[in-house]
């Protein structure tokens, strides 16, 4: 099996996490955060990263930069270069200097897409293989995709989201291998959809329900898809595919829109 090869993953603890503003549906500012249970969910995170034996980098969290926590959406990277983020909200654009400055100390060559269009990094940017899917529709601008695919002269394709609970492309789409990813087909045109099946062999299929519990915001490392506990309604269809499901409650950061994926930014995409 083929898979992602994973250097290092970049996260960054909650500190600072909480609901401070509202900017997807998943937002509101009535509802707490439990912070106890929100470390706790995140060191599980962390800890199974451990034990499947991958090495974690920390980013540093910022007092007043709540979803700094969110990691994925630094960035998008490809072979130690970066494609930073230009968040749609100005809400989150003070991340960016932060972002560019931990990502310049590991190593990576920082580009960015012109300053007038919104890009949100690996939250909108996924690989299969070495092809680049983009997404847009809620917070990256589509123009903004052509520039990404140069930068990291990649070929790419782009997808359009149409339900703003999926807000992200990797909110309703996981890439698992080369020729495998999960993938919520309501979230996205059936132009989109059309377009994927024309490059991921295998495609399975989950329904919006299980997809709203953010079984498709995960992780796939060493056999494993490590995602909300969700993901135990995929246990049969990943199994088939030969993938084992660890699920993790992940309640805590749904509360803001955010998952397993979500917290977590692989720093090397390659095939193993």
């Amino acid at each position: 099996m083929c898979e992602l090869r994973v250097m290092a993953i970049l996260m960054c603890r909650p500190e600072h996490f909480g609901i401070e503003y509202e900017i997807n549906p998943w937002m509101h500012v009535a509802v707490e955060v439990d912070h106890d249970r929100a470390v706790e969910q995140w060191e599980a995170v962390h800890s199974t990263y451990g034990q499947l034996g991958e090495s974690i980098a920390l980013a540093t969290p910022v007092a007043g930069l709540p979803d700094m926590v969110f990691t994925a959406n630094a960035a998008v990277l490809w072979r130690r270069r970066a494609v930073l983020s230009r968040f749609h909200h100005a809400e989150r654009a003070g991340e960016e200097v932060h972002w560019r400055a931990a990502l310049e100390g590991l190593g990576f060559v920082v580009h960015e897409v012109p300053a007038e269009l919104s890009f949100e990094g690996a939250g909108d940017a996924l690989f299969v293989g070495d092809h680049l899917f983009l997404a847009w529709g809620f917070r990256t601008d589509q123009v903004s995709h052509a520039d990404v695919a140069r930068l990291l002269d990649v070929e790419s394709t782009s997808l359009q989201l149409v339900d703003e609970r999926f807000y992200h492309l990797d909110t309703c789409f996981c890439p698992l291998d080369e020729r495998t990813a999960v993938i919520a087909p309501a979230a996205i045109t059936a132009e989109s959809l059309e377009l994927v099946r024309a490059r991921v062999p295998r495609l399975i299929e989950v329904p919006t329900e299980v997809a709203a519990g953010f079984a498709c915001n995960a992780m796939p490392l060493h056999g494993r898809v490590i995602s909300s506990t969700a993901s135990s309604a995929l246990r049969e269809p990943l199994s088939d595919a030969g993938f084992e499901v660890v699920a993790l409650p992940m309640d805590e950061f749904m509360k803001s829109g955010g998952g397993v994926r979500c917290v977590s930014l692989p720093l090397d995409l390659g095939l193993s």
